[in-house]
């Protein structure tokens, strides 16, 4: 039995000082583009702390990863602080293979994320 497909969104909220940021979907060569436009839009939005909640990403391959670090490169410039929570195994791998687990950290949980912005 296939599981069933989801389409990419983006839904975020406000806790705090953070943004929230739940990514759903797969993150691929198709579905990028999506997320960096949305992505960015909610970059822009004027908190200086936003978690990417990646609980309800299914799927992330190199083009999904080229976004995130693009994502973040935008982010960076601007002052803003991007994090990932909840994101999956092959992920967080990919993450420390690269070495961009040192500059796009990944937790756990969006609650120990929020934490960690209120300690920078």
């Amino acid at each position: 039995m296939e599981s069933a497909i989801v389409e990419p969104s983006v839904d975020a909220s406000v806790s705090g000082i953070c943004r929230i940021v739940r990514v759903a979907g797969e993150m691929d060569y198709e579905s990028a583009p999506f997320f960096r436009a949305r992505l960015l839009g909610e970059i822009a939005e004027g908190q200086r702390y936003v978690v990417l909640d990646m609980s309800a990403t299914s799927f992330c391959d190199s083009a999904g990863l080229n976004m995130l670090v693009g994502i973040w490169r935008e982010a960076y410039a601007t002052g803003v602080v991007v994090v990932l929570a909840c994101v999956t195994s092959s992920l967080r791998r990919m993450l420390s293979i690269t070495g961009l687990s040192d500059v796009l950290p990944a937790y756990a949980t969006v609650a120990e994320a929020e934490a960690a912005g209120g300690r920078s």
